[in-house]
């Protein structure tokens, strides 16, 4: 066991590394049972939140305690089939699922801008 912990020690990770995974392409019917006992082979996992709302269904979180376990997690089970879907795990990157939401909320906020003072797409320059 104490040359695991070397090795560990010694590994540097890639930045996008994350205890975090975000799992894709579930079968909508799965249990947390069922995904304890996928994800579980691979370490002492916190916590595991699969989606239920219509936008989220298929998808999961899944929480481990160590970064390497979910590193060894991301690198078997990306592509393994369940109930004939094959998995697509990822590292959650707060960024990039953050950026969706912004984008929408920025848009919202500027056509509101924009309707209040009366510019943007809708007013013609033959208008002013």
């Amino acid at each position: 066991m104490a040359s695991m912990s070397l090795r560990k020690a010694n590994t540097r990770l890639p930045p996008e590394v994350n205890r975090v995974l975000y799992v894709r392409n579930l079968p909508f019917n799965i249990s947390s049972e069922e995904m304890y006992d996928i994800f579980g082979k691979y370490g002492a996992i916190r916590q595991i939140r699969i989606g239920a709302s219509k936008e989220t269904r298929g998808t999961a979180f899944v929480v481990y305690e160590d970064i390497y376990d979910a590193k060894t997690a991301v690198d078997h089970l990306s592509g393994f089939n369940v109930a004939n879907r094959y998995l697509i795990v990822l590292y959650y990157q707060a960024t990039k699922m953050g950026k969706k939401t912004d984008t929408k909320k920025k848009e919202e906020e500027l056509q509101r801008l924009q309707e209040k003072y009366g510019v943007g797409a809708g007013a013609s320059s033959a208008d002013k």
